[in-house]
């Protein structure tokens, strides 16, 4: 996908004064490090002393590290799968091959690469993911678990590899500053997990090339942080790989600058990405895991290293732990709320470790579970790493934590409706997204996400892809792709590009009821249809197991459609305006009765591609066919749409 003059123009519009003045400061430096590339100052008697404590690697539960070793044997065999695209050749990897597209990144000073345009580079997702180097954490695991050094031989290996191959500021991997950030927390782990294996220090502190990679990577980050419209996610992740990395390998003479700026940048962005509710300002679930992964990890090489830590920092990690444990659903499954591109911040862990199971235990072991906590059953090898060099927490007086379990983020307009028989609702009245491009978002105001048991029934159909496939992209962030309403064919927000919005919807909650009793209420409304505002109610009512959902527009008689999609595992018998809706649960039967607004004419759509409709996507890279219901009419004052989800049994 490459950028029009056009698009500049919409970019440049969302950006303040200065911004425009830190881009132009940027812009000159590159310049510059193209004529005269530095080298890096000499170091000696570097050491590595961020080791993990005695008896760690003893309280890693044995399912766990039978899952890790499981992966790293998959590793070693050359096997992976990212994005649902499955690789074979990881036993020696290219590190600028899109599998997806068969191209071939070019190579040439990075600044110069067109990394969003896939007809030149590939899939860069799919480039990029394999040198955040997470699948050698997961081999430096395996070594530390087992000892057995097959596993240290083959990271490094290809740490070598890459590091010959990717030279500073050459070619796709020196672009962006999340992919170094996250690449040098990964390196930070490898040589922490490899600790006691012969080969370490000469892969590492002893070896000229890894040096001048571990110091070009923070100068890199020290020089061109995300800025202002830009400085979401990819501003904690730069700032925690730099942060660690002044940590565990502070052996230059810029070590101590850069991880003191480093820190000060990771607690401003860090306050600056969350809600006081705990809640991620890019109502994106995923990112709120990525955001609170790197946090813990920056605190972890904080502790190890003797750093005092800003209590501000410890404060919103707590605070995105207990917004994490409130919102999920009786499986441990959050919202599944704006863009999300399968990022993590630490990789130790094999397949079938649940990430959000394992956030929550992480939480557990560093602030201490509320009464009022979901269980968590499972195990991960990374909380024992983490909690080993994480001191406990020491909860101030002056810090408040949830009494009960919060049904309503008032700053992040969410509010999580709970029923019997596992019945779960997620109603969405906030902030169209963070920052002036809103770059996460999706136009999904006054949508509902609701599950039964862990099951999608009514789904947010996820994400899917963010370069090279436009309309794919426009179709998974649109308002029909929601379940809300949308009049006029059109989104409720505009959208000026694949990570832009040059006008948001604006949404405000007018009533919440989720106290204890047998009907829980929530009302919203937003103004992104101009001289309309879309209005909606939704009722859950216990006894009956019942689900209401009233919508309302006020403003002229226009052309609209209402759309509920349902999760890939539910069939639906639609018949005039009532759909009966099944499917099944370990081996169970389940079904409910969807009754939906008669004033409007009903169809189902199925894995439709032109235009896309009835889609669903588990993870990035992936979809599959599902059923999405259109009810298509004409809405104005004079007429609202009542639709009733009825669970049976």
């Amino acid at each position: 996908m490459t950028m029009t003059a056009g698009w500049y123009l919409r970019r440049l519009s969302r950006m303040a004064p200065r911004e425009v003045g830190g881009r132009i400061g940027d812009a000159a430096r590159r310049r510059r490090w193209r004529a005269a590339p530095p080298d890096c100052p000499s170091t000696t008697g570097a050491r590595f002393t961020a080791v993990l404590p005695a008896k760690t690697l003893a309280a890693v539960p044995p399912d766990a590290a039978k899952r890790l070793i499981a992966e790293a044997d998959r590793l070693m065999a050359g096997h992976a799968t990212y994005f649902g695209v499955d690789r074979d050749d990881l036993a020696d990897p290219d590190w600028w091959y899109d599998p997806r597209t068969g191209r071939r990144a070019p190579w040439g000073y990075a600044f110069d690469v067109p990394y969003r345009d896939e007809d030149v580079v590939g899939d860069i997702k799919q480039i990029w993911e394999l040198s955040r180097h997470q699948y050698l954490t997961v081999l430096a695991a395996a070594y530390a678990l087992t000892r057995d050094e097959r596993y240290a031989e083959r990271v490094a290996e290809h740490l070598r590899l890459w590091w010959a191959a990717n030279a500073p500021l050459r070619g796709v991997h020196w672009i962006s500053g999340i992919e170094l950030g996250i690449r040098l927390l990964s390196w930070v782990w490898i040589r922490r997990l490899l600790d006691g294996w012969p080969g370490a220090a000469g892969l590492f502190e002893d070896n000229p090339v890894a040096l001048n990679q571990i110091w070009h990577h923070q100068r890199w980050l020290a020089a061109f942080p995300s800025r202002g419209s830009s400085a979401n996610n990819h501003a904690v992740a730069e700032t925690a790989g730099q942060f660690a990395a002044a940590c565990a390998f502070g052996w230059f003479p810029s070590s101590a600058r850069w991880g003191a700026d480093a820190l000060r940048s990771l607690e401003r962005h860090l306050r600056a990405n969350t809600f006081g509710s705990g809640l991620n300002r890019e109502l994106a679930t995923e990112y709120h895991g990525l955001v609170l992964e790197l946090g813990l990890a920056a605190v972890a090489e904080a502790d190890a290293a003797g750093v005092p830590v800003p209590g501000a920092v410890r404060l919103v990690l707590l605070r995105m732990t207990d917004a994490l444990a409130a919102v999920v659903d009786n499986r441990l499954r959050p919202p599944r709320q704006g863009d999300a591109d399968d990022g993590y911040g630490l990789v130790v862990d094999g397949a079938g470790t649940d990430r959000w199971g394992s956030l929550l235990a992480t939480g557990d072991a560093v602030f201490g579970r509320l009464s009022w906590w979901p269980t968590v059953t499972g195990t991960d090898v990374r909380t024992p790493l983490l909690a080993a060099l994480i001191r406990p927490y020491a909860q101030q007086r002056t810090v408040t934590r949830p009494v009960s379990r919060p049904a309503h983020f008032a700053d992040a307009g969410m509010t999580v409706l709970r029923g019997p028989e596992e019945i779960w609702c997620r109603c969405d009245g906030g902030p169209h997204g963070f920052l002036s491009i809103a770059a996460h978002a999706h136009a999904d105001a006054l949508s509902v996400e609701v599950r039964h048991d862990g099951v999608d029934v009514l789904a947010d159909p996820g994400t899917f892809c963010y370069h090279g496939q436009p309309l794919w992209r426009q179709y998974f962030r649109s308002t029909l792709a929601h379940n809300t309403l949308q009049l006029d064919g059109g989104d409720q927000s505009v959208s000026g590009g694949p990570f832009l919005w040059t006008r948001h919807a604006r949404t405000r909650v007018l009533a919440v009821d989720t106290a204890d009793g047998n009907v829980a209420r929530w009302c919203a409304e937003h103004d992104g249809y101009q001289r309309s505002v879309h209005r909606r109610r939704v009722e859950l009512t216990a006894s009956d197991k019942e689900l209401r959902v009233i919508d309302e527009v006020r403003g002229p008689l226009r052309p609209a459609r209402l759309a509920f999609h349902l999760g890939p595992a539910v069939t639906a018998d639609l018949s005039g305006n009532r759909a009966v809706l099944t499917w099944a649960r370990d081996g169970e039967e389940r079904s409910a009765v969807l009754e939906l607004p008669g004033e409007l004419s009903w169809r189902a759509h199925r894995g439709e591609t032109d235009p896309p409709l009835g889609w669903y996507s588990a993870g990035f890279g992936r979809k599959e066919p599902s059923t999405t219901l259109i009810g298509t009419g004409f809405a104005d004052g004079a007429r609202g749409f009542t639709t009733v989800l009825r669970f049976r049994g």
